[in-house]
């Protein structure tokens, strides 16, 4: 596990709770929350994409939508409960943001040797918990796991 700073397990934390109302509501269960470096939240979001039917919803996209305009990413943390796909991991190079605090790595590695390649810090949390509700997840939906990292049905 790398060294979180309390900014870090804040934003996370607030992190995981969007990943918990995820869950709550029937979807994927996937949080992240922006954030500037003192840990002040400026966003949160969910995977929405069970609940909207719209597949680019990821929990990273949705946060970063609701963070609005601005002109400030590059000094912003995001923190997301699991490594993000090429698409999340596209938005983040898109907006520069600079420092990505990841919970779950183990469960699926998403494009973070771009995030790498492009100079975003990559902070690995490891958190227990977080990797035990996604893997129970996936094992009880490998439908809806697969439907949402885009592996056809005759792939799996």
């Amino acid at each position: 596990m790398d060294d979180l700073t309390p900014a870090d397990r804040a934003v996370l934390d607030a992190a995981i709770e969007q990943a918990r109302k995820s869950l709550a509501e029937g979807g994927i269960p996937i949080g992240a929350a922006l954030a500037t470096a003192d840990g002040t939240i400026v966003a949160l979001g969910h995977n929405l994409r069970v609940q909207t039917g719209d597949p680019t919803a990821h929990a990273e996209t949705v946060c970063l939508r609701n963070a609005g305009r601005r002109r400030d990413w590059h000094t912003l943390t995001l923190a997301t409960t699991l490594s993000p796909c090429a698409m999340c991991s596209g938005t983040c190079v898109l907006h520069r943001i600079r420092r990505v605090v990841i919970a779950d790595n183990e469960n699926y590695t998403g494009r973070e040797d771009w995030l790498a390649a492009e100079g975003t810090q990559i902070v690995h949390a490891r958190d227990p918990a977080c990797i035990r509700m996604m893997r129970r997840f996936i094992a009880e939906h490998p439908e809806l796991w697969h439907e949402d990292i885009a592996i056809p049905p005759d792939d799996t």
